[in-house]
């Protein structure tokens, strides 16, 4: 039987995120709502202090430091699970990275900023998950084109584990996240997730972050804010753990655990009375 894959909560301390616009802004409310998700069964948090929707506006340094820190100290004095901090800035991964978080989740794959490897390299206990995005968040579904999405991902990362051995960074740090909206149409999405297999032979985990992303209703048509993305959220993750997924970066905790462990009993060999 397929490994369950490890549940990574989303906390997202941003006034303008896509799936919980502001909600927990407040760095108290943010603990709290990270502290039910480890309740729910996330053995992992995100925690990001800048909006990476598409169309989303860059952050100061500053203000994203003053939004994520606060939440780390805080989670870090109360739970035991694994703080993963989610920002573009090297900066603010060394900050994160220095006050309790063990994760760097970069959705620029270490990529642009010039001391991003830098910093990976002197943190040499932090896991690392490269993402690919095609373009930035401010550009990137504007008409996001490919060869062939599976190939052309894979070739991304395997370009950046090159450069990831040069700056002295052992691939047993990494996992990888294909970037499910990220510079990708419904039909990139689709094709990607059939081919999680094809990722994983790249010999890194794979994360998958498909939970309330639009995609889903334009597959089923309904139009849908975030908070009606959950069948299809419970869909993509169940897909995504049958196709060797070792992580799930999602929002709904509790129902995609559930999802999973019934998915997994009624797998289960020797079970039948």
């Amino acid at each position: 039987m397929t490994p369950a894959p490890v549940l990574m909560g989303v906390v997202n301390v941003t006034p303008d995120s896509f799936s919980d616009g502001g909600r927990h802004l407040d760095p108290q409310a943010a603990i709290e709502h990270g502290l039910g998700l480890v309740d729910e069964g996330a053995s992992m948090l995100d925690i990001g202090g800048e909006s990476t929707r598409p169309g989303a506006s860059p952050v100061d340094e500053a203000d994203e430091l003053a939004r994520v820190l606060p939440v780390i100290r805080g989670l870090r004095a109360r739970t035991d699970a694994i703080l993963s901090i989610d920002t573009m800035k090297p900066a603010v991964a060394h900050a994160a990275l220095s006050e309790g978080a063990s994760v760097w989740n970069d959705v620029t794959a270490l990529g642009p900023a010039p001391e991003s490897l830098e910093v990976a390299a002197r943190h040499s206990g932090a896991t690392l998950i490269l993402m690919h995005m095609q373009g930035t968040p401010a550009t990137m579904q504007d008409a996001p084109a490919y060869r062939n999405v599976t190939q052309d991902v894979a070739g991304f990362f395997t370009a950046r584990f090159v450069a990831l051995r040069r700056a002295g960074i052992t691939l047993d740090r990494v996992v990888i996240d294909p970037g499910i909206g990220f510079g990708k149409t419904t039909a990139h999405n689709l094709a990607l997730l059939r081919n999680l297999p094809m990722l994983a032979a790249l010999g890194r985990p794979v994360l998958v972050g498909a939970s309330r992303k639009g995609f889903i209703t334009r597959v089923d048509g309904t139009g849908a804010g975030p908070d009606g993305r959950l069948g299809g959220s419970i869909a993509v993750a169940l897909h995504a753990a049958r196709a060797g997924a070792a992580m799930l970066r999602v929002h709904d905790v509790a129902a995609t655990r559930q999802a999973l462990q019934l998915m997994a009993a009624l797998e289960s060999e020797g079970a039948d009375a």
